[in-house]
C-alpha cells in the first residue's frame, strides 16, 4: 500500500481511499481481518481517524464487522454474485424506464463525460480508479430517473459491486474493463430505443458472469 502524508482536516477519507484501493487491489483478501492497532502504525494515523475510515467502508459493503471477532473484508459468495446481477439487471432496467422521458443534451454530455473518465482510468491501468468511474458511469440513470428510494438502493449494492467488479477483473486478467465495453451502452441509452436499451442491460451484465462466478467458486475453495 502506497504511504502518503495524511492531512489531518481530511485523515479520515484518504485512509478510506489508501484501504478501499487495497481491497479491490487484492492486498487485502476477502474474509482477512483488519487490525487497528497494526493499521494505525502502518499509516501512521491516529487510532480516531482510522475508526472514522473504516466505519465509512462498512457503510459502502466493502468491509464488515463482527461482534467479538472483529473488523475483516467482505466475502463474495456464488449467491451474492447471483443476486447483485439480478439485482442490478432489475433496479438499473427500472432506472432507464423512469429517466427516459427526461433525458436531454445535458444527460448525453454528461454520460460522454463520465465514460470518457472511465477511458482515461483504463489507459492509466488503474483498475480502483476504472472502478469508480465505472460506477459514476452507470449511476448517472438512477441519478436522473427522479427517484429517491431507487438512487438509495443503488448506492446499497455500490460496495458489494465494488468487490463484484474487482473479481470480475481478475478473473479475466484486467486491469480494468476493456475499453470498448461500454460503446453499445452510450449509443443506445442516448438513442430512441428503450427495449433495445434494456436488453443491452442484461447482456451487459451477463458478459462474464459465469467465469467471475467461476472465480469467486474457486477463490472460496482455497479459502476453505
Amino acid at each position: 500500500m502506497v504511504q502518503l502524508s495524511l492531512k489531518r482536516e481530511t485523515m479520515g477519507s484518504q485512509i478510506a481511499a489508501l484501504l478501499r484501493r487495497a481491497i479491490l487491489e487484492g492486498e487485502f483478501a476477502p474474509g482477512e481481518h483488519l487490525i487497528e492497532t497494526a493499521l494505525a502504525l502502518r499509516l501512521g494515523a491516529s487510532r480516531g481517524p482510522l475508526r472514522e475510515a473504516m466505519r465509512q467502508l462498512i457503510e459502502e459493503g466493502l468491509l464488515v464487522s463482527v461482534p467479538y471477532t472483529g473488523t475483516r473484508v467482505v466475502e463474495l459468495s456464488l449467491q451474492d454474485v447471483n443476486d447483485i446481477y439480478a439485482m442490478r439487471a432489475c433496479l438499473e432496467q427500472f432506472a432507464f424506464e423512469l429517466a427516459w422521458p427526461r433525458r436531454n443534451n445535458a444527460f448525453s454530455e454528461e454520460l460522454r463525460r463520465r465514460n470518457d473518465a472511465l477511458q482515461a482510468a483504463i489507459d492509466a491501468a488503474d483498475d480502483p480508479r476504472a472502478i469508480e468511474a465505472e460506477l459514476d458511469l452507470h449511476g448517472l440513470v438512477y441519478e436522473w430517473a427522479g427517484n429517491g428510494l431507487l438512487l438509495a438502493s443503488w448506492h446499497s449494492i455500490r460496495g458489494r459491486l465494488q468487490l463484484y467488479w474487482a473479481a470480475h477483473h481478475r478473473a479475466h486478467g484486467l486491469t480494468g474493463p476493456l475499453r470498448e465495453s461500454h460503446d453499445d451502452y452510450l449509443r443506445l441509452a442516448t438513442g430512441a430505443d428503450l427495449d433495445a436499451m434494456k436488453n443491452e442491460i442484461r447482456n451487459h451484465m451477463q458478459r462474464g458472469l459465469d467465469r467471475t462466478k467461476a472465480f469467486v467458486e474457486a477463490q472460496g475453495a482455497l479459502q476453505g
